[in-house]
């Protein structure tokens, strides 16, 4: 993969593009306060068959420095302005966590660009879905994370994302690229920045096709319970990744790789 910068009026983003030179598009958006090294076991299967593209996003590993006045609006243009740059027409965007509310919102912006969109430990961006106190909470972390030790935050940022070894000490490493005040800083500003695109109340219209897909002990807020609360009202495909946390396609890559490449393959179908 190739490093490449793009730089906005605001700062520069970092990301990789490499695979093959042709075949399908996968455009892989790691979560809040992780980097692209959290799709390395995606990027490393499916390069030999597909394009790939994976970012760090701004104020994120090497997207800094990057002031933290952007909104999830701002990184799907940005976003956008890359793929046109390297040539993606029309990619599959696969999302975790943060990445995939992004994607959500830039479906929204930029309709009938994506091919497809796989979901990981993510959740619908539809404010119905929220309850006012869910929105208030996430609008309000900052003074929790501040008060808690540096040295705990890594311990349940690592743990409370990831069951497996690797997906918790690759969490723990990434975590560590940053200090203490600059990570609260980025995880409070995250989490405002959901709650605002929740909060706006627009539609999120999924016109192509999704696969959900959630780590069976995804500790993370609330996850859990959206996912089936999604598939439940709209009809789209949920798989639970036995024995995965937050991070399941880092603790349970080949069967997350699995349901990326049925994803692929429905595009290809056209369903």
């Amino acid at each position: 993969m190739e490093r490449r910068v793009f730089q906005t009026d605001k700062g520069p983003i970092a990301y990789w593009v490499g695979g093959a030179a042709v075949g399908p598009e996968l455009v892989f958006l790691p979560g809040l306060t992780a980097d692209r090294r959290l799709f390395d076991q995606q990027v490393e299967h499916f390069a030999p068959a597909c394009r790939c593209l994976v970012w760090d996003p701004p104020a994120h590993g090497e997207s800094r420095p990057f002031p933290l006045e952007f909104t999830l609006d701002d990184w799907a243009r940005w976003l956008r302005e890359i793929l046109a740059r390297e040539s993606f027409a029309h990619p599959i965007l696969v999302g975790q966590s943060m990445g995939g509310y992004l994607s959500q919102a830039f479906m929204r912006l930029f309709p009938g660009v994506v091919a497809g969109f796989a979901s990981i430990d993510s959740a619908p961006l539809e404010r119905s879905y929220y309850a006012g106190w869910e929105l208030w909470a996430l609008r309000h972390t900052r003074l929790m994370y501040l008060s808690i030790s540096w040295k705990m935050l890594l311990t349940w940022g690592s743990t409370g994302t990831a069951e497996s070894e690797h997906g918790r000490a690759l969490m723990r490493t990434m975590m560590e690229g940053y200090g203490k005040r600059e990570y609260c800083e980025l995880a409070a500003h995250g989490y405002r920045m959901l709650a605002d695109a929740a909060g706006a109340d627009c539609d999120y219209p999924l016109t192509c096709p999704v696969e959900l897909i959630c780590g069976e002990k995804d500790a993370a807020g609330s996850t859990r319970r959206y996912n089936r609360a999604w598939t439940e009202r709209t009809g789209l495909p949920l798989t639970w990744v036995p024995g995965a946390g937050h991070n399941s396609n880092t603790d349970r890559p080949d069967e997350v790789n699995a349901v990326i490449q049925r994803l692929i393959d429905r595009v290809a179908a056209g369903r």
